[in-house]
């Protein structure tokens, strides 16, 4: 069983079967499929995906809290990224650094705090193979 893999942890809205070449978000992330591969190790005891995707948020945008359903690392290709993840302090990571995500934890922060640059990441999502949506929005509280 595989637990660590590359994965975004982005804000990475796209269902595993029907992933668009590009997508933006209404939240300012834009998210562009990179590929889409299924690998022969399983994940918690099911088939697999590995989905590699390219992330781009414009300055001062910022991603939806969201949870993925497989673990995952994320490269800052370009830029700085501010990360929070479940109640870890929120870090500042820049180009060339990378995270780990664990399956299921909150990404409540997704964010290019920058005031002009954009971030781009590339990050390799592992889950399920029939996990409908590769990052799952956490709903919002009222």
């Amino acid at each position: 069983m595989i637990r660590i893999v590359l994965a975004v942890a982005v804000g990475v809205v796209v269902g595993a079967g029907g992933m668009s070449a590009a997508h933006r978000h209404e939240d300012g992330e834009k998210v562009k499929v990179l590929s889409v591969t299924d690998i022969k190790e399983k994940l918690d005891g099911k088939e697999a995906t590995a989905t590699v995707v390219e992330v781009t948020i414009e300055p001062g945008q910022s991603g939806e809290r969201h949870r993925h359903p497989g673990p995952g690392f994320v490269y800052v290709l370009e830029g700085e990224y501010e990360l929070g993840v479940d109640d870890q302090p929120t870090k500042l990571l820049k180009a060339g650094e990378t995270f780990y995500e664990p399956t299921g934890c909150l990404h409540r922060v997704s964010k290019n705090p920058a005031a002009k640059g954009k971030t781009r990441l590339i990050a390799v999502v592992l889950h399920p193979r029939d996990a409908k949506d590769i990052a799952v929005p956490e709903p919002k509280k009222e």
